[in-house]
Parts: C-alpha cells; structure tokens; sequence
C-alpha cells in the first residue's frame, strides 16, 4: 500500500551515541522507517523536517535554559534529570525532533492527518528538561499550530504511560491547550503535575478497562473542550512487554486504541499531528513492530492477518 499521508522523519533521530545497556532505545526511529519501507511505503511518502532554532525555543522556554543546554553548560545535576550525556549530536537530534513535530502539526493542518517518527517529549518543562525530554515538542507544535487562523483550540491526547507532567505544566494557564493524559498511575513521574484531565490507571491494567477508559475519557474532553486541532502522543510503553510500563496491553490493544482515537478525531473533523512517543523493549524490532500499529491505524500500511479482526 502506498502512504499518503505525511511521514516525517530524518535518520539524526537514531544519530546518537550512547554508553552501553543504556535505557533509551534510540536505534527504533531509522528501525520504524526501515519497516514502513519494507511494507511498500514510497520514499515520496516521506518529508525532512527542518530544525528548529535556539531562538524560536526561546519564545516557550526560559532563555536561560536553553542557551545553557545548547551551548553544554547547563549543570551535571540538571543533565543527569535529562538522562543523556550532553554533546553537540544530542543539541542537533533534537533540535530536529522538535521540528519534525513542529512539520508534522504544519502537514497535519494541511491534509488531516500526518505522523512524525519521534516525538512526545512530554516531560519536559519550561526551564528544565526531564526523562529524556529536553524541549516540549507537544507545546510547541501546539502553539505553532495555532499561528494558523483556523486554529485557536488544539487538543493533546496522551496516551504514553507516563504523565505529561511538562506539557501539563505549561499548559497549566492556558486555555486555549486542553491536556489529556491517559497514564500508569503508579509509574515515573512519582510527582504527577495537573493536567486538564488526568486519568491514572492501575497497574496490570488489561485491554478492556484500558479501552473503556479512554472512550470516556475522550468523550468528556471533547464534551468539556471544543479544539479545532489535536495532538496525539501515541506512546507503545502501554505494552505488556515494555519495561518500564507495567500495565497489560496487549499489541492488539495497541491498535485498538490508536484506531479509536484517529477514528474519534476523524469523525468530528479534526487535523491530527500524531508523535510516536515512548516505547522502551530492548528487543527493537518487536519495539517497532508495536509501534507500527499506530501507522496501520492511520492506514499507511496494511494490518497483519493476525490483527484484522480487532475492532
């Protein structure tokens, strides 16, 4: 099947050295992209994100913070909240992982729907970076989104397992984001901020409870907020696989979930930016392989036999 839907994705987002057995799994971005290619997606399906600038960053965040970050001087303390090791490779990803979102909101308001290769950056806040979140690229796109006249509203759907603590603080005073965060209740960040509506789920938390869930929590964000555009951190450390995410769901689940929302937001006429978010299996490639549900259920690629029964 050809893709005809926005891709975005440049190979620096897996272009990073790391210390051995470290806990990021950076290798999955160009391990996704080499799998969509494998299943008949064109190269033209895909776009090359620009990236963003310290100065742009600087219209979000605290001009300290990201003067110091970029220029290597922020502190070993804040560095170790971070999680990586600084050097100038990690400024260049990320500066591009920004933009990639910032491109995919961009393509989204232009065709209805696009999906970035990264993304989900959400625990980072406005003067200090987080579990392997150095810029909020959610807010960020959030507001680059609304520079467009159509756009006043724009709606964040998280479903990684972890809290957008970041995005919820940023967006705490501002009406016009309305964060959602569907996440493990008892997972990383222990100190959880407010987001517009937080649901926390238990752990072990199995398909059905997790499915039903989110209907209702869908339903009264868009009952309690009209957007005109949404965000979606479709984030696979919700697997009963992953490492760090302590719930049950399964990779049918998965699929379920992302089908329901791009459905949901479909329906009422909304654009979509989707960002792949957190995933964190050792074993890449059954790590890509749950976070392609997210492109199958956006039709970029066709579902499995072993998945074309789930509703």
């Amino acid at each position: 099947m050809t893709a005809t839907i926005p891709l975005i994705f440049h190979p620096v987002y897996s272009q990073l050295s790391l210390p051995a057995r470290h806990r990021f799994p950076i290798d999955k971005y160009q391990g996704i992209y080499d799998a969509l290619r494998l299943r008949g997606v064109s190269p033209a399906s895909f776009i090359t994100p620009e990236p963003v600038t310290p100065e742009m960053l600087s219209k979000y965040f605290s001009d300290e913070y990201v003067s110091a970050l970029v220029q290597g001087k922020l502190d070993i303390k804040a560095m170790r909240r971070i999680g990586f090791p600084w050097s100038e490779q990690l400024i260049r990803r990320t500066l591009r992982a920004v933009g990639g979102t910032c491109e995919t909101a961009k393509q989204a308001l232009q065709h209805g729907l696009a999906l970035n290769l990264t993304g989900g950056y959400h625990h980072a806040f406005f003067d200090a970076g987080s579990g392997f979140c150095l810029f909020n690229d959610l807010y960020v796109a959030a507001r680059q989104m609304q520079q467009q006249p159509q756009v006043d509203n724009v709606l964040i759907i998280d479903c990684d397992v972890h809290q957008g603590d970041g995005t919820a603080a940023l967006a705490e005073h501002d009406a016009s984001v309305f964060t959602l965060s569907l996440h493990g209740e008892k997972n990383f960040p222990y100190r959880k901020q407010t987001s517009d509506l937080d649901i926390g789920l238990p752990k072990h938390c199995t398909d059905d409870e997790y499915l039903t869930t989110l209907e209702e929590a869908l339903q009264v964000a868009f009952r309690c907020f009209n957007p005109d555009a949404v965000i979606y951190d479709a984030g696979v450390d919700v697997h009963i696989n992953d490492d760090l995410g302590l719930l049950d769901i399964s990779t049918e689940g998965v699929l379920a979930r992302d089908t329901f929302v791009l459905n949901q937001c479909r329906e009422k006429g909304l654009p979509v930016a989707a960002v792949i978010g957190g995933g964190y299996q050792r074993d890449i490639d059954a790590l890509v392989d749950v976070h392609l549900q997210l492109y199958t259920a956006a039709g970029v690629i066709e579902q499995t036999a072993a998945y074309r029964n789930i509703s």
